[in-house]
Parts: structure tokens; C-alpha cells; sequence
């Protein structure tokens, strides 16, 4: 398993970017101290993903933050990005690790304590965990919709991967979630839809940079 440092994590989605580009929304989310780019744009053709995926490499390979590509292997083999974030419905893990090697990052979807064992044996290098509270930016099966800082909690309990928390976080919530056991807060509109998208994304690193302090004192992670 890698190590993983982040903090904050951004998912793209341009339709939910108040009318600016996914590019004009990573630039300035990368100069508010964004740790990890994950591209998703699943309404785009994979060739305008892939060109757009070549853009966001150019930025993110200038500094020290990741870039994943959202469900598509040989997008993210494609585009040499640092790893790719697979769903249950998605190739099996233990073949994107056949194909991607063992330097990239896997990261996957998982929900029930049985998805979570095979993403350890299989090796992940993080676990996917949300809807934690409900959102409108992506579609959650409603089994899997506001399981709530508790089942944050009950899934880090069950295990040693590190967890990305998303679904309905933003600055305010955020905290809550990190204190119940989340490692980094996974965002879409939280960040795409603000007015200042650096200035925001500032305040909401250093709000979680402050909640993993005072669990790490606390003794929670």
C-alpha cells in the first residue's frame, strides 16, 4: 500500500462548474494547495477526455500533485497519469494492477464490509466511501446514500486502507467526517462552484489539516 498524503481531493465534472472551464477550475483549485486532480467528465467522448486528461497533466506534473483518472484504465495508461479510481462495476482490480503495475495508484469504490476485503487482498491503495451525506452531483444508489459520519466510522474500523470520504462535503461538514475516521475529503461542487475557487479551497485544506490534528491528539486516527 502507498502512502497517500492528501488532504483534499478534486473530482472534475464541468457542468457543475459555474460555466468555467474544467481547466479554469483546476488551475485555480491547484494554486488554493489542492493535493489530487481525479478526472471524471463522463459525458465527454473518451478522445476529448483523453485530450482534456493531457491538459490537466501538463499542470499537475509541475508540482506534487496527483493525477487519477475516474473508472478507465487504459485512459489513465494513456495518459501516464499517476493512477486510476475504479467502481465495483468497473475492470477488476486485481487486473488494473496487471496492466497499470504496482508504481500506480489504485483506488476503488467500496461499501460492504465483503468490498472492502477484496480491495485489501486484491491492493488497493485507498477505499472510495460516500454517499457520506446526500448529493446531487452524482448519482448514489439510495442503499449506499448518507451513511453519515457513522459509517465512516464503522468502515475505517474495518479497515487498514486509507479512506476518501465524498458525497455532500463541503467546509462546514468536513471536519465531522475527518474526526469519524476519514483520511482526505473527496469534492465536487464544493470547490467547482465557488465564487473563488482558490480562496476556497485554501479555507478548506486548513480546515482539515486542523480536524486531523486535534483527531491524531484525540487519539481517532
Amino acid at each position: 500500500m502507498k502512502k497517500l498524503n492528501w488532504d483534499l481531493y478534486l473530482i472534475t465534472e464541468e457542468k457543475l462548474s459555474a460555466g468555467r472551464s474544467t481547466l479554469e477550475v483546476v488551475r485555480e483549485a491547484v494554486d488554493g494547495g489542492v493535493d489530487v486532480i481525479q478526472l471524471r467528465e463522463k459525458n465527454l467522448p473518451l478522445r476529448e477526455r483523453f485530450r482534456l486528461g493531457q491538459e490537466i497533466k501538463k499542470i499537475t506534473e509541475q508540482t506534487d500533485i496527483d493525477f487519477i483518472v475516474n473508472d478507465r484504465v487504459d485512459l489513465a495508461l494513456a495518459l501516464d497519469a499517476d493512477g486510476v479510481h475504479l467502481g465495483q462495476s468497473d475492470l477488476p482490480l486485481i487486473e488494473a494492477r496487471r496492466i497499470l503495475g504496482e508504481d500506480k495508484i489504485i483506488g476503488i469504490s467500496g461499501h460492504t464490509f465483503k468490498e472492502i476485503e477484496l480491495a485489501e487482498r486484491d491492493g488497493a491503495d485507498y477505499l472510495g466511501v460516500g454517499a457520506v451525506f446526500s448529493t446531487d452531483s452524482k448519482q448514489v444508489d439510495s442503499s449506499k446514500d448518507g451513511i453519515g459520519p457513522a459509517g465512516i466510522t464503522k468502515i475505517s474500523e474495518k479497515s487498514n486502507l486509507p479512506i476518501i470520504a465524498i458525497g455532500g462535503l463541503n467546509k462546514d461538514n468536513c471536519c465531522q467526517v475527518i474526526e469519524s475516521g476519514a483520511d482526505t475529503i473527496s469534492v465536487i461542487s464544493a470547490i467547482t462552484k465557488a465564487a473563488n475557487i482558490s480562496e476556497e479551497t485554501k479555507i478548506f485544506k486548513d480546515r482539515i489539516i486542523s480536524a486531523k490534528r486535534g483527531a491524531i491528539k484525540n487519539g481517532i486516527n
